[in-house]
């Protein structure tokens, strides 16, 4: 039997929902790159979704990019909560008309 794998587990591959709502993402998409990290946080107060998780860059002038999106969220909801260190990787980009579609994946460190 061989060893596990190295690197983080994937949990999760998705498209980041709501970009077509996130003001200056226009301006700030030639900053986006396949395999950057990405952050996740909690937004258990949200009125729309009670497994909202928010989809940031990371570092200091971090850009919020969205959600996860809702029905595939309630895991990794969960697993936040709990305190597991989870977070996410840019894999692709690309404009379809007025949207821009982020797909991800979502990393539960080994």
């Amino acid at each position: 039997m061989s060893a596990p794998a190295a690197g983080p587990l994937v949990l999760l591959e998705c498209l980041v929902a709501g970009t077509t709502h996130r003001e200056g993402l226009r301006a700030f998409e030639p900053q986006l790159q396949p395999n950057q990290p990405l952050a996740l946080q909690r937004e258990p107060d949200s009125s729309y979704d009670d497994w909202a998780v928010r989809v940031y860059t990371t570092g200091p002038d971090a850009f919020w990019l969205g959600y996860l999106p809702e029905g595939h969220n309630e895991t990794v909801a969960r697993m936040l909560d709990a305190g597991f260190p989870i977070t996410a990787r840019l894999t692709h980009k690309a404009w379809e008309e007025e949207w821009l579609h982020l797909e991800i994946e979502v990393l539960l460190a080994r």
